[in-house]
């Protein structure tokens, strides 16, 4: 996949005076910057609090369509700097913390002045922030799989829950009432609803289980800003929403998820609604991960909506 892909691995410097400590953020460029062909795109992980490697993915738009590749890992995960000793200091994880992150990523790498955004899931959340301010270099943005309002994903999640069979539901009621969902139970009823409405590739590729599995290593992030799962959640993030400030958002934007999605069609209309220049696309064979399930079509999709100078309504 990368054989003939210049590669491009380093870390910025992120000076973030509440850390206590030197911060720094990992990122890694497929392609070349400095090219001119196509603009570079930034892509944002999910999580909060996973890594980067289900991202890799995207990594197809540079060998089909020459567009640079630019992703990292979020400052607390990966191989950028981790705080533990944050963990549960609701003040400290802010979506304001990932946003001047993203910003001084940008200008490390120089091209705060011309670029794209994908963000997907969280990174999705924290991209159409991102957009609502309005930066200068922003040239489209790419929303995946993500909710408009956490009031939303939680109604839709708790929907999608009502489906699942009477004893998994069970399960998972019974150990958060009992406020024991670290259980060998409750971990396997999750799953059961992640096989359906996250990724329903068997077996999961081996770049999302690492991701996955980054939430285990350190739950620093995904713990004090989400909770014990994509249904149950009790963190900072639980009465988020970018509704009110999406007309804000001016650039061309791409709108994605999937039939059987987490992100259901009701928790991703806000966008369609109140962004301006945005075109919406359904993978009808695809939960969480189109970018995975639906690999060929969705980098079609992405790639087409990129080099193309235009939004085609």
């Amino acid at each position: 996949m990368t054989d003939n892909i210049k590669i491009h691995e380093g870390e910025a410097e992120f000076h973030v005076p509440a850390a206590g400590k030197p911060c720094k953020t990992w990122f890694k460029v497929f392609g070349d910057l400095s090219n001119g062909k196509q603009r570079p795109l930034v892509t944002l992980h999910g999580g909060p609090g996973v890594t980067h490697e289900y991202q890799l993915a995207l990594v197809d738009l540079v060998s089909t369509y020459g567009i640079p590749v630019i992703v990292y890992d979020q400052i607390g995960n990966g191989k950028s700097t981790h705080l533990p000793e944050k963990n549960g200091d609701g003040s400290f994880w802010t979506e304001e913390l990932f946003c001047d992150e993203l910003d001084n990523l940008l200008k490390h790498l120089g091209i705060q002045d011309d670029y794209d955004l994908f963000g997907q899931s969280w990174g999705g959340m924290l991209a159409a922030r991102f957009a609502t301010k309005q930066p200068k270099g922003l040239n489209k943005l790419i929303i995946s799989n993500s909710p408009a309002s956490m009031e939303l994903w939680v109604k839709a999640a708790n929907k999608l829950r009502s489906q699942l069979p009477q004893e998994i539901q069970d399960a998972l009621t019974k150990h958060e009432k009992a406020g024991t969902t670290d259980s060998k139970e409750y971990e396997e009823a999750t799953q059961y609803f992640y096989d359906l409405h996250v990724i329903r590739l068997k077996p999961m590729p081996e770049e999302v289980q690492r991701s996955f599995e980054s939430i285990t290593e350190d739950p620093t992030v995904y713990m004090t800003m989400n909770g014990p799962n994509e249904f149950h959640i009790i963190g900072t993030l639980k009465n988020w929403s970018v509704v009110d400030d999406l007309h804000k958002i001016a650039v061309s934007t791409l709108l994605l998820n999937g039939r059987y999605d987490e992100a259901q069609d009701e928790v991703v209309m806000p966008y369609f609604q109140n962004i301006s220049k945005v075109k919406w696309f359904q993978f009808s064979e695809s939960s969480h991960l189109p970018q995975w399930e639906e690999r060929e079509r969705y980098m079609e999709v992405v790639g087409e909506f990129l080099i193309n100078q235009c939004l085609r309504m």
